[in-house]
């Protein structure tokens, strides 16, 4: 394709900005394993029978498309990300650059299979049409127009609340210790007063709004702890997110001359002022420094090797069985290998029941079953938080999981 610009005589500050933040995008994650597996793909294409059973000679990107869903359109598991990529790989260099409004054409020959963002002509060639864009500047980020990997408003909400961290963190967190005017329950708006903990923990830092020091914090309630299924053993505690605060005065102190003439130093509390509330706050509850904001990016995958794990727990859920987007604690972490990205089948054990074929009535127990997909978004040390996705039968604490076929 033959594209031809006109002259740009002067590029405006918003237009660099936005030029800038996709370049920024353009940095996003891809692993030497998936452009090793896309650049294979890209030579020789996939198998027709890999495709999924319906998949269409054509289809255009549109707005709300995320590259999961369109993943699963062409291909049998959406997982299997890279091959798309790869399909495509002399049209779109970088695989998180997909836009509403391309085509992809599907182009099977020979029992294999090419994703093009042009159509391919009766000799192999793709036509030689000319586009020609008019000499005009728009802003737009790029990072923002770009489908995403899953539709944002599953994932987003999670991101800002659950927080594991171990014991040692939890204790060492400052704490609300008064309130204005004596109130019980605190919400947006409100001013309070908290502390670092007292000299029983030194590590301990103390609140200040010195260059360089955490002035946004999010406000927690207990520390559930959060054990292995198989072992028992606690892998960390998960704090009960209930809002956000902002440091307005440091912690500090003052001397206070007593009756008896004797002078005392006493703490000063550091002032917060509440900028945002899930739930009411009270005295008690922890803060902890709101962590440095990430850029994102979701590329579905099968782990490299071999992992299988348990759910731990269903996050905010009082009942007892979870369903498709919902969240879930799995006891794998970035010690295991966890990585954001990575896809795991869910599988539901299978029944013991009695062989009613046998006079021996002998116990049996039958084949486990996959029972949907999950994929981590948030990882810690020994544990990560998952999207539950394509879920068939309800998914409760302890059912296992492994790399998907």
């Amino acid at each position: 394709m033959h594209t031809t610009f006109g002259r740009l005589r002067q590029i405006s500050t918003a237009a660099l900005l936005a030029l800038a933040a996709g370049a920024q995008a353009q940095h996003l994650a891809v692993t030497p394993a998936q452009q090793s597996t896309a650049a294979q793909v890209a030579q020789t294409g996939i198998p027709v029978a890999d495709l999924a059973p319906n998949a269409p000679d054509s289809y255009v990107v549109r707005s709300g498309d995320t590259l999961w869903a369109i993943s699963g359109l062409f291909l049998k598991s959406p997982w299997r990300w890279p091959e798309l990529w790869g399909m495509n790989l002399e049209d779109i260099r970088n695989p998180h650059r997909i836009y509403p409004g391309q085509q992809l054409y599907l182009d099977k020959r020979e029992g294999r299979a090419t994703l093009r963002t042009r159509r391919v002509g009766g000799d192999g060639a793709a036509p030689a049409d000319t586009v020609r864009v008019s000499p005009r500047v728009r802003a737009e980020s790029l990072a923002d127009s770009a489908i995403p990997t899953l539709a944002p408003q599953t994932i987003e909400p999670f991101l800002a609340e659950p927080l594991i961290v171990d014991a040692l963190t939890f204790e060492q967190a400052p704490r609300i210790v008064a309130t204005q005017e004596g109130r019980v329950l605190l919400s947006r708006g409100d001013r309070a007063y908290a502390l670092s903990p007292s000299s029983a923990h030194p590590e301990a830092k103390p609140l200040s709004t010195d260059k360089g020091e955490p002035l946004d914090f999010r406000v927690f309630r207990n520390a559930t702890p959060l054990k292995d299924p198989a072992t028992q053993e606690i892998l960390g505690y998960e704090a009960q997110y209930v809002g956000k605060a902002e440091l307005v005065r440091g912690e500090s102190s003052t001397d206070i001359v007593q009756k008896d003439g004797k002078a005392q130093r006493d703490r000063v509390p550091a002032t917060i002022d509440i900028v945002a509330a899930k739930e009411e706050m009270r005295v008690g509850d922890r803060l902890i420094p709101e962590p440095v904001r990430e850029l994102r990016s979701y590329v579905p995958r099968a782990p490299s090797s071999r992992v299988t794990g348990q759910i731990v727990s269903v996050y905010g859920s009082a009942v007892a069985w979870a369903a498709s987007n919902q969240i879930v604690v799995i006891n794998r972490g970035s010690q295991d290998g966890m990585e954001r990205g990575h896809v795991m089948a869910l599988l539901k054990d299978g029944e013991r029941l009695v062989d009613k074929t046998d006079s021996a009535r002998p116990m049996i127990k039958l084949p486990n079953e996959r029972n949907g997909l999950i994929m981590v978004f948030r990882t810690f040390d020994r544990l990560s938080y998952a999207l539950l996705l394509q879920v068939t039968d309800g998914v409760k604490v302890g059912d296992r999981f492994t790399n998907p076929d």
